[in-house]
């Protein structure tokens, strides 16, 4: 069964896509600027059917804003009841960027123009805040609202009468989606996709190898992964020995949550060589809020207060009549950890690429991210929190008109902010629509980390990234 859903008013653009870029780690984007001539033209919108959004997240209501504004038609498909599902399951925690961070420009102009007001720029807000101030308002405005279905699960995506390995009018043919609304699955046209899905919900498991055991499964009742809310889950912690798994900004909220019930045992297991690898910059972060995450638990390591073990790597877990044994490996060799009575995982994510078996994509080896962000963003090579600007370019993917963005297009790597997502989506709209100079003025304001890695054993020891 084809549906169709009722879109905006459209304007016309024209031509062909260029072939797929190259860049290198920290380089300038000139060269690849010089690559692409001076006179070439968006990829070709089919008048008929909109580009379809997936995900209704900061990231996809940003790409809908700027489609909005350049009076493009398009449709948002949202797994969930409500806009920005995944932030909802981290609502209690506070940001460590700033409300001028976190509101995309062409949103901001749209809700201006309904009578919304911005929030204090210089406010770190939480996860509620961002979605009750400005995502539902957002998704609210009569630009917007009318072309967002919630409860759509995208099961595939092909190209209309194309598998993936016929070439033949390809480019001309339309995306087609499979969805299921209400337990039926039905088709939906579309000129272009925007995959904007994220990783939150598709969690790395807790062994060191990256794999999913049986073992792991069987302990879902045991194991939380994300950052847990400890005023709604108090009866399960409290006076609980608690183990933390990760090494990240996230295991550090999810100790500091649990730290505020002072009656639970803290074991924090990482995969560092040591621990003040996992402080960050502290008072020298420019994101003083991310900074503070540091020193905070660096205090509470130092006052005795969390175990710390690392680097240890996670080979086995085991439920016993006294709880959960946690075996792996150190420095000398086999070891079994102290039982715990809870885990709680963060020890990152992952892109799912399920339904996109039939379209033609680019994905880094190692990274998973788009194959042409990797070297700007692979964990073994980079720890800064920036990334040199990269817009439609660089995004862009063997099968024309498709790309992945925000977190998705990370990968497994960390480091993503809201921020890069919205100029992401920005340069890709503004290619759409036929303005390719617009779409390769790529600049991002973020603050820089301040310190990469800190040597805390060395006086003034300091690198960074680029």
């Amino acid at each position: 069964m084809e549906i169709k859903l009722t879109v905006k008013s459209q304007t016309s653009s024209c031509c062909s896509a260029t072939p797929e870029p190259t860049t290198t780690c920290c380089g300038s984007t000139e060269q690849t600027k010089k690559e692409t001539t001076s006179n070439e033209m968006a990829f070709h919108l089919n008048k008929q059917y909109p580009v379809a959004i997936l995900g209704a997240g900061p990231v996809g209501l940003a790409a809908a804003a700027h489609l909005a504004v350049a009076g493009e038609s398009f449709i948002v498909l949202e797994k969930g009841a409500d806009v920005a599902k995944n932030i909802k399951s981290w609502q209690h925690v506070r940001l460590f960027s700033h409300w001028q961070y976190n509101v995309d420009k062409a949103a901001k102009e749209l809700l201006q123009k309904h009578g919304w007001k911005m929030p204090q720029e210089d406010q770190l807000p939480t996860g509620q805040e961002i979605r009750e101030h400005y995502l539902q308002p957002l998704a609210n405005i009569p630009e917007i609202k009318p072309f967002i279905s919630f409860n759509t699960t995208v099961v595939g995506i092909s190209k209309k009468n194309h598998d993936k390995i016929k070439s033949a009018n390809r480019d001309q043919a339309p995306f087609v989606l499979y969805i299921e609304q209400d337990d039926e699955t039905k088709q939906i046209l579309a000129s272009a996709i925007i995959d904007a899905t994220g990783t939150w919900t598709q969690p790395n498991p807790i062994l060191s190898d990256n794999v999913w055991t049986k073992a792991e499964k069987q302990l879902a009742n045991n194991i939380f992964y994300g950052i847990p809310n400890v005023d709604e889950l108090k009866n399960r912690y409290s006076g609980k020995h608690v183990a933390v798994v990760g090494g990240g900004h996230s295991a550090i909220n999810t100790i500091l949550e649990l730290e505020k019930l002072k009656d639970v045992e803290i074991t924090w297991i990482l995969r560092k060589k040591r621990v003040e690898d996992a402080y960050g910059g502290e008072d020298k972060d420019a994101l003083a809020a991310r900074g503070e995450l540091g020193s905070r638990i660096h205090n509470l390591v130092d006052e005795g207060k969390v175990k710390v073990y690392t680097p240890f790597y996670i080979q086995n877990l085991e439920q016993t009549k006294d709880g959960i044994i946690i075996k792996g490996e150190d420095p000398d060799g086999e070891q079994q950890l102290p039982v715990v009575d809870e885990i709680i995982s963060n020890t990152g994510s992952r892109p799912d690429f399920s339904f996109l078996n039939e379209i033609r994509l680019s994905i880094d080896a190692a990274v998973e991210s788009v194959e042409t962000l990797a070297p700007l963003i692979d964990p073994n090579e980079h720890s800064c929190g920036t990334v040199r600007p990269h817009g439609e370019l660089e995004l862009r993917q063997p099968e024309a008109g498709f790309y992945i963005v925000g977190m998705k297009s990370y990968g497994r790597a960390p480091t993503f902010l809201m921020a890069t997502g919205y100029e992401q989506v920005r340069s890709i709209v503004a290619y759409l629509t036929g303005d390719i100079e617009a779409s390769r003025k790529v600049e991002l304001d973020l603050p820089e980390t301040g310190v990469c890695s800190l040597d805390l054993s060395a006086s003034n020891t300091k690198t960074t990234c680029c």
